[in-house]
């Protein structure tokens, strides 16, 4: 049931929805999630069973403001790491893991004795998360509104695409960010950046006043983080810019060959999009990409290495993510010679 989220009485109707323990699918500024009341186990459960994800690998929770945000942490106290990103941040894309109070939103947080919390600022969520609140609602789960494991949706039809229908989606137009948050546990003293985003690691430490460190083994599991996410249903291959350059007259007669690069692709490739210079407008378009790709039939994409530097960091995640589901591009890809 896809609904206009500019109109009030959409808000009011996926608002009911989710109080009464059902799914909605709303848009963020990042991606569409997938949305239950996080305080409820059960309702939680609907969203595991409609992606087939597995149960214990978390959910971000979203609420409208700091105030509900440590109604979900445990002895309502935030860390001062969380909310000096919280002050920076917020609303907008930044996840922050705190630990978890007991009790609240167990099964969003997949078992464990922390929970990442987000407050959107899409206005159709923002919209959302208001009027649930009013109905007893103060967090809603909500992984992005696809299939576990594939590319996320940055428009309503994405979604409608995804799901049998019935789901209530409310339609926001296409996501503005594109990709997902960026993710920093603060739930153990010393910041530690599990997933990036559009935010660079210079912003944030600016945000947090020292440095962030890097993930080790003790580090709480984190959505989005599995070494395989993100994938079409086509095989991704990332390759270096002189591929493209040299793709043969068989790969350019190939229908399902695309190519996605920075670079030019050769004349006669019927599948081929530029890739923006810009990072931010790469990460906005990238998941719309791979979508139009696979539905244009393609059943091969050659996606050109974003160029380094930190402000590419969130694209380069999701891209080797989407390709480490595809084994054979281990040994292909690992010295670059693809």
């Amino acid at each position: 049931m896809l609904l206009d989220g500019q109109d009030p009485a959409s808000i009011a109707t996926a608002a009911r929805t989710l109080a009464a323990g059902e799914l909605v699918a709303m848009p963020t500024e990042t991606v569409y999630g997938l949305g239950a009341r996080a305080d409820q186990d059960d309702a939680v459960a609907k969203i595991f069973a409609a992606k087939g994800r597995p149960a214990d690998h978390p959910l971000i929770v979203h609420v409208l403001d700091a105030q509900d945000a440590a109604r979900f942490t445990a002895g309502g106290a935030l860390p001062e790491p969380a909310r000096k990103l919280m002050a920076a941040f917020w609303p907008g894309p930044m996840t922050v893991i705190v630990p978890r109070a007991p009790g609240m939103a167990a099964a969003a947080a997949g078992g464990q004795d922390s929970v990442g919390l987000r407050c959107p600022a899409h206005p159709v969520a923002r919209a959302l998360l208001r009027e649930a609140r009013a109905l007893g609602v103060i967090g809603v789960a909500a992984p992005s509104a696809n299939r576990f494991g594939r590319v996320s949706p940055t428009q309503a039809r994405h979604v409608v695409d995804e799901f049998e229908p019935g789901l209530v989606v409310l339609d926001g137009g296409d996501c503005e960010v594109g990709i997902e948050s960026s993710i920093v546990d603060c739930s153990r003293g010393r910041p530690v950046l599990l997933r990036p985003g559009v935010l660079t690691p210079a912003q944030i430490e600016a945000a947090l006043g020292e440095p962030l460190q890097a993930p080790d083994a003790s580090a709480p599991r984190a959505s989005g983080t599995l070494a395989a996410h993100y994938a079409p249903r086509a095989v991704v291959r990332l390759v270096e810019t002189q591929a493209i350059a040299e793709l043969s007259g068989a790969k350019q007669s190939s229908p399902t060959l695309a190519v996605y690069s920075r670079t030019a692709a050769p004349a006669g490739l019927a599948l081929a999009r530029r890739m923006p210079e810009d990072a931010r407008a790469a990460a906005h378009e990238l998941f719309a990409v791979l979508r139009d790709l696979d539905a244009a039939g393609a059943g091969e994409i050659w996606i050109e290495r974003p160029p380094a530097g930190d402000a590419w960091d969130g694209v380069r995640d999701r891209l080797s993510r989407a390709a480490a589901a595809f084994p054979a591009n281990d040994e292909e890809d690992e010295d670059g010679d693809r």
